[in-house]
């Protein structure tokens, strides 16, 4: 059975998916999707903790759901910008899991993430699958993966 390792990028999925459809991502349903492929040995959630009890009540989901959440706390700049970036992270984690698995899923549609995927495809000869919204996931890291899915259908979680 195929070994699949998931990282979600909470925020990117969010900011995206409320931008294009205006609802939310499905989580529940990525999992049931990605674990129709094979076994999830590793899933990581990266999110931004604001400490409010409907954000704990998310996380508590995606922890239910088989994710280790990850939280970063919001930081609000002097000037009025925000900080709470996973890239790193989800880096760190992607590399360290390809050596493990077969296949790697980014939920994201971050192209920063480009390079992270066609290292990873070159050096672990893993396969890796991006999920991101259409015309908001860059065409870059549609490119550098092995096979995009469109967030869409019932991946969508409509009020």
């Amino acid at each position: 059975m195929k070994k699949i390792a998931l990282f979600a990028d909470v925020q990117n999925l969010y900011y995206t998916v409320r931008q294009a459809h205006g609802c939310h991502f499905n989580y529940a349903a990525l999992w049931a999707e990605v674990s129709a492929e094979g076994e999830i040995v590793e899933a990581v959630a990266y999110a931004i903790d604001r400490g409010d009890p409907k954000q704990r009540q998310f996380q508590q989901i995606l922890r239910n759901l088989g994710f280790d959440v990850r939280l970063k706390p919001y930081i609000q700049r002097s000037d009025g910008s925000a900080k709470g970036d996973w890239d790193v992270g989800i880096t760190l984690d992607v590399v360290d899991a390809a050596s493990r698995v077969d296949q790697v899923v980014l939920a994201s549609g971050d192209g920063d993430f480009d390079l992270l995927l066609q290292r990873v495809i070159e050096r672990h000869g893993v396969e890796a699958v991006v999920y991101g919204v259409q015309g908001l996931t860059a065409m870059s890291l549609v490119r550098a993966a092995s096979r995009y899915v469109p967030v869409e259908g019932r991946l969508l979680l409509r009020n």
